[in-house]
């Protein structure tokens, strides 16, 4: 009896260590492990750290948390979410003078007027969990009652301008229409104001708030702090999901060019370059289903800095896109099978943090070298 007993705790502690051992991972010479932060059942979007340490996390279904030392606790004040398909509460993004002026800012699909909905911009200040003040500062357009391609990342430059992502709503022939902001990417002040020298602000024909265009779904934004430029991935059809360098007033060429199909395999165009638009610096056959993107700044990963991370809801995994400048020299898959990963970000601490459907938060940390 003693002898099975033995044999039985050596079984466990072996599978134990093989359990472990399964949590290991390397990549561009780095190992590290995956270490589960918190569960969430739902679909987390975004994350920001404030300055106590708690974690703001936003869910998908309209809820806002705030996380801190193993509480999770609601926080209430939002406006009314409009939560249907791919739209519900997406993502926040801290001001870059937040410990100043405590500005949070989110996104979120809101209906209006009984005619559908689109993504909203607002920012908003929280005492606790409670939203003490809100303010809207922007409401794409047009309003519709389908589905999917809201976009929703937001990011800041340098320079403190606010930039927004807009998907088209799946109505394809928005992306080439500037008369409305849908399928395009947006920029502002922090207050919402309108630059001046935004690239349409004057024509008549186009919305002032407008820095890019042609755009299908894109939901990653990430600016790249060495090079000073803005980097996007969006989703293609069937393939063609890409990463761009974002430039002011280009036009990104959905869906007159694209490298994708339609999902029933029929032709959208034959065309994947034209005079006037912009190429990618890399896209996706099949397609991964791009959700979001950091470049790699932290010193914990010295191998990985400079390069992309991109989260992939399709085959759920993360991707690193090695560049060399704006250069793409490879692409490798990491973390196979974890999940649908929803936010790649970078926290306050170093470490870089995924938010995977259905299963929460995870921290990656590498083996001491």
């Amino acid at each position: 009896m003693k002898s099975c007993f033995t044999v039985i705790i050596l079984t466990a502690f072996f599978l134990s260590l093989q359990a472990q051992d399964e949590k290991r991972y390397s990549s561009g010479k780095i190992s590290f492990e995956l270490q589960q932060v918190e569960g969430l059942s739902g679909v987390p979007w975004g994350v920001v750290w404030l300055e106590d340490g708690a974690m703001l996390v936003t869910e998908r279904s309209g809820k806002l948390y705030r996380i801190k030392g193993g509480d999770r606790n609601e926080v209430e004040g939002l406006p009314e979410v409009y939560v249907r398909g791919q739209g519900g509460l997406m993502d926040l993004e801290l001001h870059p003078d937040y410990e100043n002026n405590g500005w949070v800012y989110i996104t979120y699909s809101g209906e209006q007027d009984g005619d559908g909905g689109n993504t909203v911009l607002i920012r908003v200040k929280i005492d606790g969990n409670r939203i003490t003040e809100l303010q809207e500062l922007f409401r794409s357009t047009p309003n519709s009652t389908r589905r999917q391609h809201f976009g929703g990342r937001i990011e800041f430059d340098d320079k403190g301008y606010l930039f927004l992502s807009l998907g088209e709503r799946g109505d394809s022939k928005n992306a080439q229409d500037l008369s409305v902001t849908s399928g395009s990417i947006v920029r502002l002040f922090d207050d919402g104001k309108i630059p001046e020298d935004n690239p349409f602000v004057g024509e008549t024909s186009a919305r002032p708030e407008i820095w890019s265009w042609g755009h299908r779904n894109p939901q990653g934004l990430a600016w790249h702090k060495s090079l000073g430029v803005m980097l996007e991935t969006e989703h293609g059809p069937m393939g063609g999901d890409e990463l761009n360098l974002i430039k002011k007033g280009a036009n990104y060429g959905w869906p007159e060019i694209t490298y994708g199909k339609n999902y029933d395999g029929t032709i959208i165009t034959e065309e994947t370059k034209r005079e006037g638009m912009e190429q990618p610096l890399t896209y996706w056959v099949p397609s991964i289903a791009p959700s979001s993107l950091i470049i790699v700044e932290s010193d914990r990963y010295p191998e990985w800095k400079g390069h992309a991370l991109v989260g992939s809801l399709k085959f759920g995994y993360l991707e690193r896109v090695v560049l060399d400048g704006l250069k793409v020299v490879s692409k490798e898959k990491m973390l196979e099978g974890i999940g649908r990963i929803r936010e790649v970000k970078e926290g306050p601490d170093g470490y870089i943090y995924i938010l995977v459907e259905g299963k929460g938060i995870f921290r990656i940390i590498p083996e001491k070298s």
